[in-house]
């Protein structure tokens, strides 16, 4: 049998009015949300953050938003592997400031011949737990790389501008000297 493809951002990225957070836990009340996919991102700090750095480069949302846990994955990977390439492991501290709490529901329909019978529409359409996002605010910091040279600094610019299709909102890319 096929696997399921995911339906486009698109039709998650908006944020809903309320965050639907609320997992089970181990207590004896029954919680709302049954069957949540776990988060994929296993590392939010990366490179060596025991040291002081002069510089911090910013990837800042325009817009409010959610983000996908599988696409902030595939950003920490990219932009981690270019930072070790170019940079050098101990020469820099990549965080990732947010995290995918929101769960992201579907109602799946079935199409194709004789799928009439098999669903009940708009009926009952709650929807299943598909998997995770972080919702942001406008003007948010979603990910700094801490650097000391100005050279590095154009490097951590450089793996910031690969990953801003893999998003889906506009970023700008701040550098600010942080204070001794």
């Amino acid at each position: 049998m096929a696997k399921k493809s995911k339906r486009p951002a698109s039709c998650y990225k908006k944020p809903p009015k309320h965050a639907y957070t609320r997992t089970a836990k181990k207590v004896v009340k029954k919680a709302f949300v049954r069957g949540v996919p776990n988060v994929t991102i296993f590392h939010f700090d990366m490179g060596s953050s025991g040291k002081k750095y002069k510089y911090v480069v910013k990837l800042i949302s325009k817009n409010a938003v959610q983000v996908r846990h599988n696409a902030l994955e595939a950003t920490r990977i990219v932009v981690n592997r270019t930072l070790q390439k170019t940079i050098g492991l101990e020469n820099y501290h990549f965080q990732i400031r947010i995290y995918p709490h929101h769960v992201m529901r579907e109602n799946a329909i079935i199409s194709g011949a004789g799928a009439d019978r098999l669903q009940t529409g708009m009926k009952h359409a709650f929807g299943k737990p598909i998997g995770k996002a972080a919702r942001v605010k406008r003007n948010q910091a979603m990910m700094t790389i801490k650097v000391n040279t100005k050279a590095n600094t154009e490097k951590a610019r450089q793996a910031f501008k690969k990953i801003v299709a893999k998003l889906p909102t506009a970023c700008a890319i701040v550098v600010e000297e942080l204070k001794k």
